[in-house]
């Protein structure tokens, strides 16, 4: 047995008691000790120093007795019977289990050194009950904590809130998304029996609200910087015309009605201290739940992922968790290691949860079940290795955020130099771009003149890692530093707008960049200091430019095409000369131009596939594709979307009838994704190379969507427009 006591302000000391035939120590075989003998109250104690620490030792029977308090030793030896015990410890130490590997018992009330926690974290703990008896178990993935928490006669503790109550099954998980940090759900057979059990933990006397009578469940959702909660009931009637007359405004998410509250306090009053620190201003009603949140994002985030099937009870987590507890309890809380620092700070009068935050725990789950019963309570802990994911993917939203205006243009990632990590880089209608973290936070707000053209430039001016925005808006060639700051003299401004976006050419890969801005029929291209290149001679072309220009090499030659609105297509050497003549023009669709099997390739407004080999040589291909068709192409990838037909690399998928945007194509860690969306529809599909849908395809979105590894988990996340103002990030599990 080894007894740990709180002997002065965070001041920790033992007993320890091992049988008089122990072979776990033999004291007197230890080197370069002193030995003194000690006496009290007629009492011989022996003790042992071994340089600066102290041992000391006393016979108790059929036991002898390490301290490293002689106080603690002389406490003992003052007591009438040797070994009287506190009648809350002796019955938890009957009820433990003798077969398990070792069992611990903690005073809630005087263990506040082991907690590590502060004093508002104290008070709470001190409160959940009087001691905790829990047996040990483990093995090389897992460790599980069983047994039993009870309360002294003389004081209402946490746990007595569930007195007379039978557990239920937690449907919390059915509805918070998948990518939940933390779970905390609370059940009640009877709420009229937890009204009263309320009222009693908090000293005092209130009516009980009858508005609440069918509500059999709270649940509290972690997201990463938000939460909501969540009340389950078996009957919704009363507690929805409450709803009804408290409510201010309404809008409409994905088909379901969110309502504005006007008083906001309601639910966390009804159910102090389940719930703590919270304004319900917004509220949603799934099927017998009620969903609460203080911001329109996180109920946002819920109600995508609930339409999509990608809620808490298909994630790792619980899963993890419930192979291991029972299906029924009055709580459970279930969290990852990001997730324990959050519940450490909101939900702190569970106890033993304060401290692993500071573990290397980071791949584990976390969770805590409690099933109340008559002055006591079972209580289950389990710290286990989370469960590979299964092959059977999952898509889910991460955050949605929403802007203080529409979206301008289609959101998407770029890479913060710092963190390595992708951020999410969008504009508004009212001209401000803002960056955005990968935790939905946004960083910062620029006001700009006028829009964004196309996708926007990441470059790394100075060559020192740190990484810049370029583009063009209307009339103005940027570029900006990740603070949002103009990195001067980058801010050129061209009278007449009407430019394309920037094309940004690195020929060699050294960052000795080249920008080119085109106006109309004129051609601006400027170096690393903002400075025109002299050498470049293309300055001005027969028509309007199309689009912006691209760049490609082959067999170590570059190439740059230009799309004139008189349908040539000017193929130049590097510094502006004719690299390759066509004698025919191409009546070009509206798709660009790629390289495709080292060819010049785009199409026709005949739906035709147009190549120009790097001898000039063009051919076209029928491909019977409609007027309004697009286009996309790698190397050695070639994708079209007509009409509803997709084809990637001649194999074609029949989507539902729709208006679709132009196919795009990702290739990331080896693998090749074509991505389009039913803008008419709102769906965002993705495909890989052989034309089979990816697993939980398609998802709910609004724009061309951008693809990539956000925090560099090898787990991909996409960002496309939600509603008019908002964004959403998936992550695919």
């Amino acid at each position: 047995l080894l007894g740990i006591y709180e002997t002065g302000k965070e001041s920790l000391d033992f007993i320890w008691v091992v049988p008089n035939a122990s072979d776990l120590i033999d004291i007197e075989k230890a080197p370069e000790k002193v030995v003194e003998t000690l006496t009290y109250q007629n009492k011989t104690f022996t003790k042992y120093s071994f340089g600066e620490n102290v041992v000391f030792q006393i016979q108790k029977k059929d036991h002898t007795l390490f301290s490293s308090s002689q106080m603690l030793l002389e406490n003992l030896t003052r007591s009438e019977n040797d070994f009287s015990v506190n009648k809350t410890l002796e019955k938890l130490y009957d009820s433990a289990s003798k077969e398990k590997s070792a069992s611990f018992f903690l005073n809630l009330k005087n263990g506040n050194s082991l907690f590590q926690a502060g004093e508002n974290d104290l008070d709470k703990i001190n409160t959940f009950a009087s001691w905790v008896g829990l047996d040990f178990t483990a093995n090389q993935n897992m460790a599980n904590f069983s047994g039993l928490t009870m309360v002294s006669d003389s004081t209402y503790h946490f746990i007595n809130l569930f007195d007379r109550l039978k557990p239920l099954p937690h449907h919390t998980p059915d509805y918070a998304p998948l990518n939940s940090k933390a779970i905390v759900s609370f059940t009640f057979d009877d709420y009229s029996t937890f009204a009263q059990n309320q009222n009693s933990y908090l000293d005092r006397i209130s009516a009980q609200d009858t508005l609440f009578n069918t509500i059999e469940e709270v649940g509290v959702v972690y997201l990463k910087n938000q939460k909501l909660v969540i009340l389950n009931s078996y009957g919704s009637e009363s507690l929805n015309e409450y709803i009804r007359s408290n409510t201010q405004s309404t809008f409409t998410y994905q088909g379901t009605d969110v309502a504005q509250l006007g008083e906001i306090d309601f639910v966390e009053k009804a159910f102090t201290p389940l719930v703590q620190n919270f304004k319900a201003r917004f509220c949603a009603n799934l099927e017998n739940a009620f969903i609460f949140s203080e911001t329109k994002e996180p109920i946002q985030t819920l109600l995508s992922s609930y339409k999509g099937g990608s809620t808490f009870i298909n994630s790792q987590l619980h899963k993890t968790s419930s192979s291991t507890f029972a299906n029924e309890s009055n709580i459970l809380f279930i969290a990852d290691k990001e997730g324990l620092e959050i519940i450490r700070k909101e939900e702190n009068h569970i106890p033993f949860i304060q401290g692993f935050e500071k573990t290397d725990l980071k791949g584990y789950t976390f969770a805590t079940q409690f099933v109340a019963d008559e002055g006591f309570a079972h209580a289950n802990y389990l710290i286990s290795k989370t469960d590979a994911p299964s092959k059977n993917n999952s898509v889910s939203p991460l955050f949605t955020l929403e802007l203080d205006s529409d979206l301008a243009i289609d959101p998407q990632f770029v890479k913060n130099h710092r963190t390595k990590r992708q951020e999410v880089v969008v504009q508004d209608v009212d001209n401000n771009l803002y960056l955005i973290s990968s935790e939905g936070k946004v960083l910062w707000k620029k006001q700009l003149e006028g829009k964004v053209q196309g996708k926007i430039q990441q470059v790394d001016i100075y060559k020192n890692g740190r990484l810049q925005l370029a583009f063009c808006t209307n009339n103005q060639f940027f570029i900006i530093d990740r603070n949002g700051d103009v990195v001067l003299p980058f801010n050129k401004k061209f009278e007449g707008g009407n430019l394309n976006p920037l094309a940004v050419f690195d020929y060699e890969g050294n960052r000795d960049y080249r920008f080119v801005v085109t106006q109309g029929k004129n051609v601006f291209m400027y170096n690393n200091k903002a400075e025109i290149v002299d050498g470049f001679t293309f300055k001005e072309a027969e028509s309007d430019i199309l689009n912006e220009p691209k760049h490609f090499r082959i067999s170590n030659k570059d190439y740059l095409t230009f799309k004139l609105a008189n349908n040539e297509l000017k193929i130049l050497h590097r510094v502006g000369r004719e690299r390759i003549k066509l004698d025919q023009k191409i009546n070009f669709s509206e798709n660009e131009v790629f390289l495709y099997k080292n060819k010049f390739s785009t199409t026709n407004k005949n739906g035709q596939l147009v190549q120009v080999d790097t001898k000039g040589n063009i051919t076209s291909t029928n491909f019977n594709l409609g007027q309004d068709h697009g286009m996309f192409a790698t190397s050695k990838t070639l994708v079209f979307m007509d009409d509803n037909i997709l084809s990637i690399k001649g194999k074609k998928v029949e989507l539902d009838l729709g208006v679709y945007t132009a196919p795009q194509i990702f290739y990331i860690y080896d693998k090749i994704y074509v991505s389009v969306t039913d803008i008419q529809n709102q769906k965002i599909y993705l495909f890989d190379s052989q034309a089979k849908s990816i697993p939980n395809f398609p998802v709910y979105g609004n724009s061309m969507m951008d693809l990539i590894d956000m925090d560099n988990d090898r787990k991909l996340e996409l960002v496309a427009k939600d509603q008019e103002n908002s964004l959403i990030v998936y992550k695919m599990n």
